[in-house]
């Protein structure tokens, strides 16, 4: 009786290991090889992939990026290579212009330390690869700018989004405002539309708002001024005219004294 209860609680027990090891593992994400850096699959299609990698040793600074364009159902496949400046961030498919040619761009983080974006854009038609020439930030949209980019895809068109900064300098500080901007492409040229409005433009209609201000101040004192000197036009008229009467009225006087001397 003794050995048997004692294999029911060995057993037990066993049971109880076996249920502490059903933890689910995750999958470890599969290292890259040396040199490579960075690697994504896009599939645009069944059988139409683009493979996007990084890769160079001895610096993480500067290096070169592949685009292994693979088009199983035609057999066909191709390279494109170029000068990466920084690290990739991620890369995006699109079909901005609605030509049935897909669109990669890649995100490049920049070595300075502001973390400015590099955006490298190619459309692939006919398995050939053009190149695209991403616009830079305007002045107006450059403005409080200081980097920290969040790109993403929204209804087909390419969205960007950064926080607005109080100044250009080291030490500015996020304002909590974001600027939103949304590029298209036509005729194999950017196009670039600001969707949010400017926070910069509300802070200086603040700024000016004193000296309108003042400017209406000025305006009641000259229009009171104005209204002054027409009263007192207006008196020294009427002053004019009380004399103008008053003379007209002794010279009335006078030549009927005339006309009693001459009866």
């Amino acid at each position: 009786m003794i050995l048997a209860a004692c294999t029911i609680i060995a057993g037990c027990n066993n049971n109880d290991d076996k249920k502490t090891d059903t933890t689910p593992i995750v999958a470890k994400k599969p290292a890259i090889m040396q040199p490579f850096r960075f690697h994504k699959l896009i599939e645009v299609s069944p059988g139409n992939d683009f493979d996007v990698l990084s890769w160079g040793r001895g610096s993480q600074a500067v290096g070169s990026f592949l685009i292994l364009h693979s088009d199983s159902s035609g057999m066909k496949y191709n390279t494109t290579t170029s000068d990466l400046d920084g690290s990739i961030v991620d890369v995006y498919n699109s079909d901005m212009d609605l030509d049935g040619n897909p669109e990669i761009l890649i995100q490049a983080k920049a070595t300075d330390t502001t973390n400015y974006a590099v955006i490298y854009a190619f459309e692939f038609t006919n398995n050939k690869a053009n190149k695209l020439d991403f616009p830079k930030l305007t002045s107006s949209q450059k403005k409080g700018y200081r980097g920290n980019d969040n790109f993403y895809i929204k209804e087909g068109k390419f969205m960007r989004e950064f926080p607005i900064y109080d100044g250009d300098s080291k030490d500015a500080k996020p304002t909590g405002a974001k600027r939103l901007l949304q590029y298209g492409l036509r005729n194999n040229e950017f196009t670039v539309q600001q969707i949010s409005k400017d926070s910069t433009a509300k802070s200086n209609t603040k700024t000016v708002a004193t000296p309108v201000a003042k400017a209406a101040s000025t305006t009641k004192k000259t229009t009171s001024s104005t209204s002054s000197q027409k009263s007192s036009t207006s008196s020294k008229k009427k002053k004019k005219s009380d004399e103008s009467t008053s003379t007209t009225h002794k010279k009335k006087k006078k030549h009927h004294h005339h006309s009693s001397d001459d009866n």
